[in-house]
Order: C-alpha cells, then sequence, then structure tokens
C-alpha cells in the first residue's frame, strides 16, 4: 500500500509505531517500494495491536526471520517512530536527520498539519502549471 501499511490476507495492516511518508509526498513512493522489496515472497506475521481511529488493524509485523517491519523502515531512514504510539520504541533506531528528511511526517506528529495545506496547495499549483 505504502511505506507503512501492508496487506496480509486482504487486510489492510497499518505498522505499529511508526510512521512513513505518504505516497504523494517526498520520499513517498520510496518507502513504499522499500517496504514491498522487503516483504516480497515472504511470509509476513502480524501480531494485532490495535485498531485506529481510521479503522485500521494496526499491528507489528516480522518476516520469517524475526525481523521487525516498523525497525526495517526506521534503520532504512524511510520511516520514523512515532512516539504517540511506540512510546519511542523505534527512536534509537533513526537514522541521523531523518526528521528534516521526512519533514511533512514529522509535522503531522507535531500536530502542524498547515504544513501538508501548503505543500499539497504547491503541489497542485505544479500540476496547474505543467
Amino acid at each position: 500500500m505504502d511505506g507503512d501499511t501492508v496487506v496480509i490476507r486482504k487486510t489492510q495492516i497499518r505498522l505499529f509505531g511508526v510512521d512513513a511518508p505518504e505516497m504523494n509526498h517526498p520520499y513517498g513512493k520510496k518507502a513504499k517500494w522499500a517496504l514491498v522489496k522487503l516483504c516480497k515472497g515472504q511470509e509476513v506475521k502480524a501480531e494485532v495491536t490495535d485498531v485506529d481511529a481510521h479503522g485500521r488493524t494496526v499491528a507489528k509485523c516480522f518476516l520469517p526471520d524475526g525481523r521487525d517491519l516498523s525497525a526495517e523502515m526506521v534503520k532504512l531512514g524511510l520511516a520514523i517512530d512515532w512516539p504517540k504510539f511506540s512510546d519511542g520504541a523505534y527512536r534509537s533506531l533513526e537514522v541521523p536527520d531523518v526528521r528534516k528528511k521526512l519533514w511533512l511526517a514529522d509535522a503531522r506528529q507535531k500536530g502542524r498539519m498547515h504544513i501538508w495545506d501548503k505543500y499539497d496547495a504547491k503541489q497542485k499549483e505544479r500540476q496547474e502549471n505543467a
């Protein structure tokens, strides 16, 4: 689906405790394809932890070798820890300056959605002028 969502047995699952860029944000497609590469051909095990405000199943997801998908995406610099949900479980795995790189995800965590609105408006303007 994207950099922090997988589909297992037709169920959309949001990775526990992390936030990756949206598909239309910088690094969004790169995050999605990195997650696809990690999971492709693998049997992913999901341990459901919650259902979020959007009705999505939230789970800790593991590869057959035991690696945590949330941790792997953070280590790749394509997701950031979301302490509100993870209690800081993945913060120590963040690569240097990742919050500057994934600034829109960081803004969402800080409740600064006006930054998203500005970004979306600029993107729309670029498309109209293209």
